[in-house]
């Protein structure tokens, strides 16, 4: 039985709702407790974003992924062509191969690939003239000087023939079907849809602790929040790294803005408009992920600061009345949470490994069940997904481990770094990822 968007939406939030009220019920005595400890505001302030709305978000994703129901991508009696555009700068270690997994792709139509050279000085040049020469597909824009990926991109829009475009990192590889996958997810979407995220994921994952973990963040996280997200008609952010626009709305809306989240002010643009933007989830690609500490940090600060940056540019998209709008406003209480999560929780855990359960004690433990539960289904669902590709999930269990423990201590920490360098005016740095 078919059961409308609207629908879902209105059962998962009952749900959420229903299971937020029980929290505040069963909180009351830890906050007497907080409260007697600390100010009562302070004490609303640290249960509220430390257990009982993450519990709300935890009921709803739940919720809505056990009523997600795919619509199944349907062929095309003629497939369009494409412009695949990839901003470079000093990739020539990565750019071969991701410029190989292009001409591997059995698309059935035209591809025009612009590769835009933002001031590269190592050879990445070269290495895309050497593809010019045997397949004229392949074309390179040099800019003698490095002006960001924004600039490099939009370069790239100005000169695309095609009326749908796919961008692409330059270290990213594309498997199996993806182009034909991703292009098929977007004409079997709603009418209005103007971009589709494709999935993107780690493809460094055996190098250390750091990318074992995003392996699992970009497997269950990310993938789930753009698969319930795209269910309720908005996914937020079509990330650069591999996604289909349609050319002429980009144009339209400016293209990409001069910031360091210039694909999610983008995508906020779109959505702005009453524009769709949609999640191809077997459209996949791999891409490098950052694999030392300091590239993460750097790059969770960086992705921080684009949201920060899409309020900033688009505050009247949380008043608009979509569904989208309710997951806008979610994204608000992450910096609420983010910073909850270092000034009292952390320090919590702290006081908790010495028998003081003020902060981190039974109410905080009983999450556990409930991200128990998520983790379980969020794997079953990318799983069978995986399983459709013929692909199989490694066995990682240290970043598993590494993804659920200590991670929450580097990722939230960076995020509130990015929230205060973007409000405190401090120096951008732009970045492939």
């Amino acid at each position: 039985m078919y059961v409308l968007v609207r629908s879902k939406f209105l059962l998962a939030l009952l749900v959420a709702i229903a299971w937020c009220s029980f929290s505040i019920w069963a909180s009351r005595f830890w906050f007497e407790d907080l409260s007697a400890a600390l100010h009562w505001a302070v004490a609303i302030y640290v249960i509220g974003f430390v257990a009982i709305v993450p519990g709300f978000m935890n009921a709803f994703v739940v919720s809505s992924l056990l009523l997600d129901r795919r619509p199944a991508r349907r062929r095309l009696a003629q497939y369009p062509p494409l412009t695949i555009l990839i901003a470079a700068y000093n990739e020539r270690d990565s750019i071969r191969e991701t410029l190989e997994s292009i001409r591997s792709q059995h698309y059935p139509a035209e591809l025009e690939v612009i590769v835009v050279s933002d001031g590269s000085t190592d050879g990445t040049d070269a290495v895309v003239e050497e593809f010019h020469r045997a397949d004229p597909r392949f074309q390179c824009i040099h800019r003698p000087v490095n002006a960001g990926k924004a600039a490099a991109l939009n370069l790239g829009l100005s000169l695309a023939s095609h009326r749908l475009m796919v961008t692409l990192d330059a270290d990213s590889l594309l498997y199996g079907d993806a182009l034909l996958r991703l292009v098929e997810r977007y004409f079997s979407d709603p009418p209005n849809t103007r971009a589709v995220a494709g999935t993107v994921l780690a493809r460094n994952s055996r190098e250390n602790w750091v990318a074992k973990a995003q392996e699992w963040d970009y497997f269950h996280g990310i993938a789930t929040t753009k698969r319930i997200q795209s269910l309720y008609q908005g996914t937020l952010v079509a990330q650069g790294a591999f996604s289909i626009y349609h050319t002429d709305t980009l144009r339209e809306v400016g293209g990409w803005p001069q910031t360091v989240g210039e694909d999610i002010v983008l995508t906020w643009a779109l959505l702005k408009r009453g524009y769709r933007v949609g999640y191809c989830e077997d459209g996949v690609v791999f891409t490098i992920v950052p694999s030392t500490l300091k590239a993460f940090v750097r790059q969770r600060q960086r992705w921080a600061r684009g949201m920060i940056e899409a309020f900033k540019a688009h505050p009247s998209i949380l008043i608009t009345p979509r569904l989208t709008t309710f997951y806008v406003w979610w994204d608000l209480l992450f910096p609420f949470m983010d910073i909850a999560y270092c000034v009292f929780f952390i320090p919590g855990l702290i006081l908790a490994l010495g028998g003081n359960f003020m902060i981190v004690g039974p109410m905080t433990l009983s999450l556990l069940p409930l991200s128990v539960l998520i983790n379980g289904i969020m794997f079953r669902v990318e799983s069978r997904m995986f399983a459709k590709q013929g692909l199989r999930v490694r066995e990682n269990l240290l970043g598993f481990l590494m993804y659920a423990l200590p991670y929450g201590l580097v990722l939230q920490p960076s995020a509130v770094a990015g929230y205060i360098a973007e409000f405190s005016g401090a120096r951008k740095f732009w970045g492939t990822k």
